[in-house]
């Protein structure tokens, strides 16, 4: 036997080898393919119901949250519904009350004025009339 025919023998092996190597992972690759897709197939089914209810949850919040924010939307408008009536009420209050005080304190104030001066011009009338400073009396100031 010649090297050349040995050396052709080894090739011819080799590449037989490899080409069972490479049948053999294409089989494994192509059960695992199956497996795969039967597991994903499994896995999808199991979640579906739980897809569902977390769907139907969604919907639920989504409503939940619509009517909150309309409920909240409500209640400001109340508030500012009530501090508007507030500020009127207090308006009025102002006008109906705090105003005639005001114009009676007033009132009464110079009706005080008007008497303290009254009693003054009447107290001033009542005193004794003072003796007139003489010459002599002059010479003494000093001024």
């Amino acid at each position: 036997m010649e090297v050349s025919t040995l050396l052709a023998g080894i090739i011819a092996v080799s590449v037989a080898v490899m080409a069972a190597l490479q049948v053999a992972l294409l089989l494994y690759g192509a059960r695992l393919a199956r497996r795969v897709d039967r597991l994903v197939e499994q896995v999808e089914k199991e979640i579906q119901p739980a897809l569902s209810r977390v769907n139907d949850v969604t919907g639920d919040v989504t409503r939940v949250t619509s009517l909150a924010v309309a409920q909240l939307e409500r209640a400001d408008q109340l508030f500012a519904h009530v501090a508007e009536r507030c500020e009127h009420l207090m308006a009025v209050g102002q006008d109906a009350v705090v105003e005639p005080l005001r114009r009676s304190a007033a009132l009464l104030h110079a009706l005080r004025v008007a008497m303290v001066a009254l009693l003054g011009a009447a107290r001033e009338s009542r005193r004794a009339p003072t003796e007139p400073v003489g010459e002599d009396q002059e010479a003494l100031f000093i001024g």
